[in-house]
């Protein structure tokens, strides 16, 4: 609400000004010069008096702003008889204000668009029957149906032999997205397709996007070092115009030449081209998924030099996956798979979990299996479709078969083997790891094409999977067996190399995270330490995002100190001619509103950002 206020303040104050001056010129061209001039003043009273209390509000809180240039200069116009500059300087003040609230409403809009798509109900199935619940009565298991268009409000598993999935909001993907049963769907997401059952994750408050909505809030307002460098500077840039407009007024007896040269000095390319970019550069990172918690996190990644990555999550999936099936006694790999997930139903570990979906992605229909017996961490016995099936270590395996003969299936660094026996018999072997990103390497690229020099990998994994799993990636060093402390001494270290990007995920990432210049965190999962802890939040969990994320945060930069060179430097030559007599304060406030209005469009530009590393084959 207050925000509201102020806005509808800067625009009365507009609108005040601009009836000033407009009244003014039409009473000075009726040859009513007396009523022009109390026009003028009239219009420019209330946005002095507004300015003024702005000033002293942040004097009060210890801050000098260059505002005080702006409101030099109407006071010294409207001293000396200069009410038509005095009222130019007064629109040019108040709607370049105005024109500020304006790009920044713009450039949270889309922040503001996560936020208005929260649902409020889902649609749950009870005894048959279907019932509209509140999001804090959603709890892990629930089945709930998803209608078309509806938003999902938790994370799950598909249930329907499809789902169609748009995740715009999130991503920026503008395709939407093919699901199978048993592939995860993320909450946030559209239904772009029929309805479907999802099975529930995580209760609502506890999924991905409800740690989105709660992490929006921190990224609407920062001030960047960038911001803070033109507080700095502002007392320097306030000494030089007042130097210059008295030696101008001193040496040539002329106070009018004073006049000119604080209205020409008028800084708002400082006071706004830099908020507006870098407001605009969050609002556009978030629309390709990429979570900034302000301006300062913003261009911390801009400069970026180095970048230490974690392993589990980051790299990998951080998910147990197949990658391979060898079949024995005359069994298929198909048949492999499938009992070995018919049976892995009844248990709740990871990779009889990655097993299940593995076939259920293959559209195998999975009969439930009869009196399951789990030996907890080794494996799990059961009937299926009349069979006896045994699943789970190759140790446990050899004991429930009564065998020792077995052949050693061949094994890589950090993978784990999964066994099968059918009526006594092996079956078959299923490997499972933890298996590195798809298109890695291409990421690993394009992450140097956009200026990271430096690329390590730092996991608490032993040195043999650390190695096998980045052959090929060109790292530039490869730091394994770390302990979460020891993985913030190495962000330290790194620290000569230039600033320091962490990426990871999990909660032994979350110190090393806050102890790097700017700490990424993989996904939003609700309230985990790793994305408390982080200064960027990856709304999905796929590190090429970090790409976009990179450029818009450079170009941005880019762009804001495009306009405070440009806009400064013209302001300084007019301030120049304005000197030397080459322009009245009139004239002066003519350009320095025309100076305004450049650098803020050019601003504005970074709403337009489109990333293109990385881009090329994204949906």
């Amino acid at each position: 609400m207050f925000f509201q206020n102020y806005d509808r303040l800067k625009s009365a104050l507009l609108l005040v000004a601009m009836l000033g001056l407009v009244s003014g010129l039409v009473f000075f061209t009726a040859g009513r010069p007396d009523a022009a001039t109390l026009a003028w003043r009239t219009g420019v009273v209330p946005v002095l008096l507004a300015l003024i209390v702005e000033i002293l509000r942040s004097l009060w809180r210890g801050e000098v702003g260059l505002d005080i240039v702006a409101a030099l200069s109407m006071s010294a116009a409207l001293l000396f008889g200069e009410t038509l500059a005095a009222s130019v300087v007064a629109v040019m003040y108040s709607s370049g204000t105005f024109l500020e609230s304006f790009a920044e409403g713009r450039a949270r809009r889309e922040m503001s668009a996560l936020l208005s798509r929260v649902p409020r109900t889902a649609t749950r199935h009870a005894n048959g029957t279907l019932e509209d619940v509140e999001l804090d009565n959603i709890k892990p298991g629930d089945l709930l149906l998803i209608h078309q268009g509806a938003v999902v409000p938790a994370d799950g598993d598909i249930e329907s032999e499809k789902a169609s999935l748009d995740k715009s909001a999130l991503t920026g993907e503008s395709m939407p997205v093919r699901l199978g049963r048993g592939e995860e769907a993320m909450s946030g997401s559209t239904n772009a397709g029929e309805a479907f059952d999802l099975r529930v994750r995580h209760r609502a408050a506890d999924s991905t996007y409800a740690g989105i909505v709660r992490l929006v809030e921190a990224a609407q307002a920062s001030k960047a070092p960038m911001a803070r460098l033109a507080d700095r500077y502002s007392m320097l840039f306030l000494a030089v115009t007042i130097a210059l407009a008295t030696a101008a007024s001193w040496f040539t007896g002329d106070p009018i030449r004073a006049v000119a040269v604080l209205v020409v000095a008028t800084p708002c390319p400082l006071i706004l081209a830099v908020p507006v970019a870098l407001a605009a550069g969050l609002s556009r990172a978030a629309h390709f998924g990429v979570l900034i918690k302000g301006a300062k996190p913003l261009e911390a990644l801009a400069r970026s030099s180095t970048l230490v990555l974690d392993k589990t999550g980051t790299l990998t999936d951080g998910r147990p996956q197949i990658v391979s099936t060898e079949a024995h006694n005359g069994m298929s790999d198909d048949e492999v798979l499938y009992f070995a997930a018919a049976l892995e139903q009844a248990s709740k570990h990871p990779m009889a979990q990655a097993i299940v979906t593995a076939a259920r992605c293959k559209g195998f229909m999975l009969p439930a299996p009869d009196h399951p017996t789990e030996r907890p961490g080794e494996g799990i016995s059961g009937i299926i479709s009349g069979r006896q099936v045994t699943v789970g270590g190759v140790a446990f395996v050899n004991q429930q078969v009564g065998t020792t003969a077995l052949m050693n299936p061949i094994m890589m660094a950090g993978s784990v083997v999964v066994a099968l026996a059918v009526d006594n018999k092996i079956a078959g072997y299923i490997t499972m790891a933890d298996a590195l990103r798809t298109g890695t390497a291409e990421l690993i690229a394009n992450l140097r094409r956009l200026g990271i020099g430096r690329i390590v990998l730092a996991t608490g994994d032993r040195r043999a999977v650390a190695e096998n799993i980045t052959k090929g990636l060109g790292l530039d060093a490869v730091r394994s067996d770390l302990t979460p402390d020891q993985k913030v001494l190495l962000v330290l270290a790194e620290r000569k190399n230039g600033p320091v990007m962490m990426v990871g995920d999990g909660v032994n990432n979350a110190p090393a995270l806050a102890a790097a210049d700017i700490g990424v965190a993989m996904g939003a999962r609700g309230a985990a330490a790793s994305a408390e802890a982080a200064d960027i939040v990856l709304l999905v969990d796929h590190l090429d995002r970090l790409l976009p994320g990179i450029e818009i945060a450079q170009r941005s930069r880019r762009i804001a100190m495009e306009s405070v060179v440009v806009g400064i430097g013209m302001s300084i030559v007019g301030m120049m001619a304005a000197a030397l007599g080459f322009i009245t304060p009139v004239q002066g406030a003519i350009i320095q509103e025309l100076i305004d209005v450049t650098v803020i469009l050019n601003a504005l530009r970074v709403l337009g950002i489109k990333p293109r590393v990385g881009q090329e084959n994204a949906a």
